[in-house]
């Protein structure tokens, strides 16, 4: 069955016009107070929609105020160096988002002007902009009824329509945003979104959801049969490798400490670190062995100093913190270098790398 087909079994004698002016009534009411929500300017909602991926609210306020201070128009963005706009995402994690945005900034400085295109096809096919981020800026920038359908929206719909297919496969995106399509406000599409949004944000949460305080309960299948809890279905997610590590705190005689930048492509691309080397590849006792032959330095290894965890989506970072001070040898190491702890503090470092800052002496 074509998802236009299912869409039309699953909204069947459901009052879609009730559940517009519901939403957006309640949205236009009771909306958070929001930086990005000050004007539609294109570029401020697409900022605030790359930081808000997998990311709260409350997390990007600051990033988002100080990111605009820094970058307030596509041209300033554009003209930015990396390591500088690396350095205003850092602690918000997932850094290829910022990579992404800035590449695709670039693009629309030179091909558009510094317009943010507003046609769907232009829109789509710049860098790190996926079909909830177009949806989003079309919608609310350009006033143009496309949808924005992240996890939030898909369990807004799952329970209000009762709606029991998996999440986690793509081919339910495809059936929410066809649902999107359909429900939609076309006379205004911003508040729409928007208040889908802000509803799962607020009020139908992934957990304990506040169904009396609702402003679609009335309409709501999964409240009017108890199971708002068993919505959304969702298969478990694969389990995180763990992944060893021994993190080296190196000093050379003039105190000054041992970083590295990371390479351009993969995780962290492009972020400064401590010297780290995976226990899966080498033995704790061969350090000092590894360290001289990729490093050309010879060391006094200390203790153990301090335990880091670190979790990403797919993996987690166990790293144990060890000092250590040269006694020989130069450094040949391309991307390393030794610096003092000024200078440390001015360099984009990821989180779980920044945990270890409390150990340079001021």
């Amino acid at each position: 069955m074509k998802n236009e087909q299912r869409v039309q079994h699953i909204v069947e004698d459901f009052d879609e016009n009730k559940f517009r002016d519901s939403l957006i009534n309640w949205f236009k009411t009771e909306q958070r107070t929001l930086p990005w929500r000050d004007n539609q300017d294109p570029y401020r909602v697409w900022i605030s929609e790359i930081m808000l991926q997998q990311t709260r609210v409350d997390t990007v306020i600051p990033y988002f105020n100080n990111f605009l201070t820094k970058f307030p128009t596509p041209e300033a963005l554009a003209e930015a160096d990396e390591q500088e706009v690396l350095k205003a995402w850092e602690g918000l994690g997932y850094y290829s988002r910022a990579r992404n945005l800035q590449n695709a900034v670039c693009e629309v400085v030179e091909a558009y002007g510094g317009i943010v295109p507003s046609d769907p096809d232009e829109l789509g096919k710049l860098k790190g902009v996926g079909p909830y981020t177009k949806g989003a800026i079309l919608s609310i920038a350009y006033d143009l009824p496309e949808p924005a359908v992240d996890g939030n929206v898909m369990r807004v719909l799952s329970r209000i329509l009762k709606v029991e297919d998996d999440i986690a496969k793509q081919s339910t995106r495809k059936l929410f945003e066809a649902m999107v399509y359909r429900l939609i406000s076309k006379s205004d599409p911003s508040s729409f979104n928007q208040g889908m949004m802000e509803l799962g944000a607020l009020i139908c949460t992934p957990k304990s959801p506040s169904c009396l305080l609702c402003p679609v309960q009335e309409q709501c299948r999964a409240f009017s049969e108890g199971i708002e809890t068993e919505l959304p279905v969702k298969s478990s997610k694969k389990k995180q490798k763990k992944l060893p590590f021994v993190t080296l705190f190196v000093q050379n005689e003039s105190g000054e400490v041992l970083v590295e930048k990371r390479p351009d492509q993969g995780l962290l691309a492009s972020m400064w670190q401590y010297p780290m080397v995976p226990l899966t590849d080498v033995d704790e006792a061969d350090v000092r062995t590894w360290f001289y032959g990729e490093y050309g330095l010879t060391l006094e290894i200390g203790e153990s100093i301090d335990k880091v965890k670190h979790v990403f989506s797919h993996l987690i970072w166990e790293m144990q913190v060890v000092p250590a001070v040269v006694t020989g040898g130069e450094l040949d190491r391309e991307r390393a270098e030794f610096v003092d702890s000024k200078k440390i503090f001015e360099l984009p470092f990821p989180v779980s790398h920044q945990k270890i800052h409390k150990h340079i002496n001021p």
